[in-house]
This record gives C-alpha cells, structure tokens and sequence, in this order.
C-alpha cells in the first residue's frame, strides 16, 4: 500500500467509503455509523500529516475498521468480579438466576399479561405479578414494587409526609453509594426531617419529645453500611411501634438491603428480615430486590394495605413503576424463596455468599499454575487467604473467609506499583474484563465470586503481560 504523504494524497470521505475494503463493514454495520468511522480515521490522519508524519494507506483503512469495531462495540458487557465484594453496586450488584433470566426473555419476546386480567379479559394491576408472594414471604398486609429503594423512600414520604414533620436519629442519617442521603430524600419529598438523640445513643423519650401537630410519621433506618460502636443506646422496632400506636402515626422502617430470611440459617452474620419488621410492628417496610434479596433492581414496599393502596394511588407511581422485565425477574426470584431448603444452591447471590473457604482454596489452587504460566518469571503468584464482603452496604463489619490469587511483580520494587496498575489495566482489556483489587503491594484477585472457571482460563491467552 502506498504511503500519504500530503494533505491533498488523503483520499476523499466518498471515495473511502467506495473502497472494496469497506464494503463489509457497510454491509455489516450500516453507512452512518461507518461514515462517523471515516470521518474520525481522516481526521487523525490529517494531525499526522500536520505534525510532519506520514500515514500508510493499509493503516488508514486498519484504522476505519478499528474505530467501527469500537462505536458498534456495546458498553455494558459482562465481567469477572474477583474484587472480594460479592454484592458490588459498580459491578451490578445480585447476579440473577438462569431462571430469572429466562422469564425476562420470555416477556421481553412479545406482548404479555403486564396490566391485563386474562381471565376476566379487562385491564390488570401489575402490582399483582408480585404482591401474592411477597405478601407470603414478608407477612404484609400489601405489597408494591418501584425502580429502587430510593424511590421507595421517596414514595412514601411524598405521599404521607409532604410539608409535615418525620423525626429520625441522628445516628441514622444515612449515606450511601451515588451521594443518597436520608436529608436530601427527605427534602425533596417536601418533608421536614426533625433530628432526635445524637450519633450514638437515642432514647424512645427523645422521638416523643419531637412528636407535635406536624409530624407525619416515625422512621427508622437501618445502618446497613457502618457500624456505631462502643457507649451506644438505639430504640428498637417494637418499642417505637407502640409510640406511633400510642400517637396514631404510621413508624416506616426503610431496610435498606431486604433480607427475606435468617441469614444465620445459611451460616452468614444476622441481618434484619422483612417479616421480623413486620411482626414487630411496623407499618410500611421499604427494601431493595437486587442486595441480599439476590433479585433484580428495584425498591420494594411491604406493609398495611390501607397506607399502600395510598402509595399506589400518588400519581408520582406512575413515574416510579417497574417495567415488565423487572417484575418478571422479581417474581421468578421470590418463587425460589418458597422453598427455602433449595435455595442457597438456586439462588446465584447466596450461593457465593456461602461458598466455603475451603472450596475456594481449591479452586484457587487448580487456577494459579495456568495464571502463573501466563504471566511468566516477570511475576509471584501465590494462593492466599482473605476475606471477602457482602457489600451494598449489607453487614459493613462482618468478612467472610475466602481464597485468592496474589500477584505481585517479582525482583526489584522500584517501578513496583505503575507494574501493579498496568496488569489491572490488562485485565480490564480482556474480552471479558477481569477485576480485581490492588493493595498491599499486589494485585489480589479474590475467587468467591468466580462461577465461570473455565471462561477465566480460556481468555488468559489474550492477557497483554506487563
């Protein structure tokens, strides 16, 4: 192929599109997007021939191809998260059932039944895919589903507390990932958020001192991604019921990471249950499907029928709703929970939450000689122990025992830590990108959360060594 040179040896933007090279990509990929790849391909090169340089003709066309292969490229693809967090919010939190998976194809192929009664042949609640069984699962009253649980949140203050009074304890005032804050959801539902007790120690006198004319309702939050320890003091569920009893307000507890059952039955740190607020008292519970509920994304509201047929009546329902994808994954989730015993193999998230360290030690050890290999004298690979955590802000304290690869770059430490960041940046390049966490002075990649041993391997060839 011949070499440009000059501005006036760059072919024309038609003439390209012309070629016989770029017939399969325009057959492929269709004129816009191959034209957009054109475009950029001539541009770059005229900043070559500006700077002095000069372009192949073969590299030009390498060059379109490239940049076709990347705008045609989707952005959201799969990973390997062997970072040790197993519900990572940046990593898309639950993995979800295969069965949950195929009732999301199963919709998604056609018309359905979202909002229509088959068998009176009239217009349905979608609500009622879901309500049945959550109501089974929680001991609710009512039940209904939004797009997450800070939609939730914000539902139920729109609709109760607007312009009125909700005291909280300062030790509950909340922060967690994406900057959502309890005072900022409070403030945009138009509530007025009345601070009770201090960061550590909250009295029941101190919610009734803050109750007058105003006050909509009593809230509890549930710390899920830190810990208050040390000279402490907290009102529990049941004893703040029966201070809203006793003034006629709802108490709403809002969950956060919606645990349908004792986690201590699976071998795993207590967590708060849906249905153990409901028995304490509360009135409406909010939670999320998609952290150690092991579902998909969505917000959750359990509770008494009469405040929830009220949320179903805000017209901010309307824009806070799930689609027909979500409901289907959400109910083929909760019909696993209807059979406990089963469910820690059936359910993805729980099933990596109870791996055994035991059998990820193994696991890592049949892995370390094929990544060693690969990464050749330049680097130590050794099986480890560590510790992994539920993550989303579901039990922020507790670790569970895990197994991993620590891969450290060998001889020398000067130039040690730009090695550690450009093997993450390699790993990252796979075609299924891998992810894992560097600290301590190597790159660990934690193997709780590896299901696909044999996709891992497979890719290893493709590692651009540092």
């Amino acid at each position: 192929m011949a070499r440009l040179s000059t501005l006036s040896d760059l072919p024309s933007v038609d003439r390209l599109l012309a070629e016989d090279a770029i017939a399969p990509l325009l057959r492929a990929h269709g004129r816009p997007l191959v034209l957009e790849a054109v475009r950029g391909a001539l541009d770059e090169a005229r900043a070559a021939l500006a700077a002095g340089g000069g372009v192949e003709r073969a590299a030009l066309e390498a060059g379109i191809a490239a940049r076709v292969r990347a705008l045609a490229a989707p952005s959201l693809v799969p990973l390997f998260n062997l970072t040790g967090t197993v519900l990572h919010t940046n990593l898309g939190r639950a993995p979800l059932p295969e069965a949950a998976v195929a009732a999301m194809a199963a919709v998604a192929r056609g018309a359905s039944n979202l909002e229509f009664d088959v068998a009176t042949g009239r217009r349905g609640d979608r609500h009622r895919h879901v309500e049945p069984r959550l109501r089974r699962l929680t001991s609710a009253e009512a039940a209904i589903v939004v797009n997450n649980n800070a939609a939730a949140v914000l539902l139920v203050l729109d609709t109760f507390a607007k312009r009125k009074e909700v005291p909280v304890s300062r030790g509950e005032l909340i922060e967690i990932g994406g900057a959502f804050r309890i005072p900022d959801i409070m403030k945009r539902a138009g509530a007025k958020l009345v601070e009770v007790g201090t960061t550590n120690r909250t009295h029941l006198r101190d919610y009734e001192a803050a109750i007058g004319a105003r006050t909509a309702l009593l809230m509890k939050v549930h710390a899920s991604n830190y810990a208050v320890e040390g000279f402490t003091a907290s009102v529990g569920e049941h004893e703040l019921a029966g201070l809203a009893r006793e003034h006629e307000l709802p108490l709403v507890s809002d969950l956060g990471s919606g645990s349908l059952l004792d986690m201590t039955a699976f071998g795993l740190p207590p967590e708060p249950t849906v249905r153990g607020m409901i028995a304490a008292g509360v009135d409406l519970v909010t939670f999320s499907g998609d952290k150690l509920l092991g579902g998909p994304q969505a917000g959750i509201v359990a509770g008494r029928a009469a405040l929830v047929g009220k949320l179903k009546r805000n017209p901010l329902m309307r824009a806070l709703r799930p689609d027909k994808i979500t409901l289907a994954a959400l109910e083929s989730v909760l019909a696993l929970y209807e059979d406990p015993e089963r469910l820690a193999q059936r359910l993805p998230a729980l099933r990596l939450l109870t791996r055994g360290r035991e059998e990820i030690e193994t696991q890592a050890r049949r892995v370390r000689p094929r990544l060693a290999a690969r990464l050749g004298g330049g680097w130590s690979v050794e099986t480890v122990h560590c510790r992994s955590q539920i993550g989303s802000g579901a039990l922020p304290v507790d670790r569970l025992p895990s197994a991993g690869l620590r891969c450290a770059p060998a001889g020398a430490k000067r130039g040690r830590s730009s090695r550690l960041h450009a093997l993450a940046a390699a790993l990252r390049a796979l075609p299924a990108p891998v992810i894992g966490r560097v600290h301590d002075g190597a790159l660990t990649l934690d193997l709780r959360c590896l299901d696909d041993e044999a996709g891992f391997l497979a890719q290893l060839d493709h590692l651009a060594v540092p």
